[in-house]
């Protein structure tokens, strides 16, 4: 059967991932919990894990640039470190979406589950893995075109809040009154100096996601191309999208009484006087849950794909239909997230937690074997072909040494972060696991030529 896959993603859908891709629903409900740990000072801890990614994408883009390749980081990892880094951030990366996936699931039933209360949530949860994963197995044109759509969404949203939130809080807005003292209440650094850093250890996994572009791009007719723009416009969008909103939401209200457990977003609109503020933020936060749910899939698929060319994976997953899609690889993904989300019902605080839990540092990990990965491509390029190095990380070498000591001094953070720590446990357990399986696969494959077919 064809094993190779068919560029099907427009530039317009690569860019839509870059733009709306970063924006989960974390940042629409998630944030408030963070400016209560935090305070006003929420504003510095989604700056500083903002410029962690924009560094690490700088490094990834430029990777990615001068080598485009399915899998991205997994094979950059596999050339510059050897094939056991390949391996284990290539599986461990899977796993983690497949977990997104169920997770991002049952969200999204919950959301509709208050909508439509009689219908019950596991219903909605197997409604939403299945549109998600038609769209997906339909092509990869398909999966761009819903991408573009549900990435809309909540870009617009967030642009018109930034207008809205700026008129407001200048007291421009109707029935409004100058408010940009609301960030300096009780002082900036109002819980302490530490909790910016907690709140670091937390919003960094808001970012998780930016990454996935450089995996799309190889299916776009111009991945180097796509990859340049999109890793180059990461700068403003962290800025604007994270840490403008950020800043709105402790100007407009009173950081003390932003809400925790419900959308900040939603309490703001309903302060600038829009009617049904609530159901329109949900419905946004809805949309956002369908397009990780969406995205999950995608990755998850083409990160087996990538895997099975060096016989990481079985091989059965390679199988491609007529449109170029990668179907086998997309079931299983599916299946283990049909898994994931009965065990959700089954038992929610063990299994279910454990699956959400185990992966929870894997953004960390991603990040950490990047910035490896990164400083020796670039060193043996600049030695054998340094004309492809056409889009380069700034301050090379001392930058990138820098940013892999920041990923791992937030990886040591998660052992201070009461909720952090088991995730961290969980995941290094899982990352140990995978190593002590690669030497038998090691010992498996030694014989077969890598399928780079």
């Amino acid at each position: 059967m064809n094993q190779s896959l068919r560029p099907g993603l427009r530039q317009r859908h690569v860019r839509m991932i870059a733009l709306g891709g970063i924006i989960g629903a974390s940042l629409f409900v998630g944030s408030g919990a963070v400016v209560h740990t935090v305070g006003p000072a929420a504003i510095v801890s989604y700056a500083l894990g903002g410029l962690l990614v924009v560094l690490v994408m700088r490094m990834l883009g430029e990777m990615a640039t001068a080598s485009p390749a399915l899998g991205s980081f997994m094979e950059y990892a596999r050339e510059a470190l050897g094939g056991w880094a390949g391996f284990a951030i290539g599986w461990l990366y899977w796993y983690f979406w497949v977990g997104v996936v169920a997770f991002e699931a049952v969200a999204g039933a919950k959301i509709l589950v208050g909508w439509l209360p009689a219908v019950p949530q596991w219903v909605f949860s197997l409604a939403l893995m299945l549109l998600l994963t038609a769209t997906n197995l339909a092509s990869t044109r398909s999966f761009g075109e819903t991408e573009f759509w549900l990435a809309s969404v909540k870009v617009t949203t967030i642009v018109v809040f930034l207008v809205i939130g700026v008129l407001f809080v200048l007291g421009l807005w109707p029935h409004a009154t100058f408010s940009v003292g609301n960030v300096a209440l009780d002082g900036f650094f109002a819980t302490g100096g530490f909790a910016v850093v907690h709140g670091v250890v937390i919003v960094i996994f808001s970012y998780f996601g930016t990454e996935i572009v450089t995996i799309a791009a190889a299916e776009s007719a111009e991945p180097a191309k796509a990859v340049a723009k999109a890793t180059a416009a990461t700068v403003w969008r962290v800025i604007l999208f994270y840490v403008g909103s950020i800043t709105l939401i402790v100007m407009i209200t009173p950081w003390r009484e932003v809400p925790s457990d419900t959308s900040p977003f939603a309490a703001a609109f309903g302060r600038f006087g829009i009617p049904a503020a609530e159901t329109i933020v949900s419905a946004v936060v809805l949309t956002a849950a369908l397009s990780v749910l969406n995205s999950g899939l995608y990755t998850a698929s083409r990160m087996l794909f990538a895997l099975h060319r060096h016989r990481w994976a079985p091989r059965w997953v390679a199988d491609v239909n007529r449109r170029g899609v990668p179907w086998k690889a997309i079931l299983l993904s599916t299946v283990v997230g049909y898994v994931a989300v009965v065990m959700s019902y089954v038992a929610p605080a063990t299994i279910f937690s454990f699956i959400i839990n185990s992966a929870g540092a894997v953004a960390l990990f991603v990040y950490a074997f990047i910035a490896g990965s990164q400083l020796r491509m670039r060193r043996d390029l600049q030695r054998t072909d340094p004309e492809r190095l056409t889009l380069r990380m700034w301050g090379y070498p001392w930058l990138s040494r820098l940013t892999l000591a920041a990923t791992l001094a937030v990886v040591v953070s998660m052992l201070f972060v009461g909720a952090a720590r088991s995730q961290l446990y969980l995941s290094v357990l899982s990352l140990a696991v995978i190593l002590l399986v690669y030497p038998l696969v090691r010992r498996h494959v030694a014989d077969q030529p890598a399928d780079r077919r």
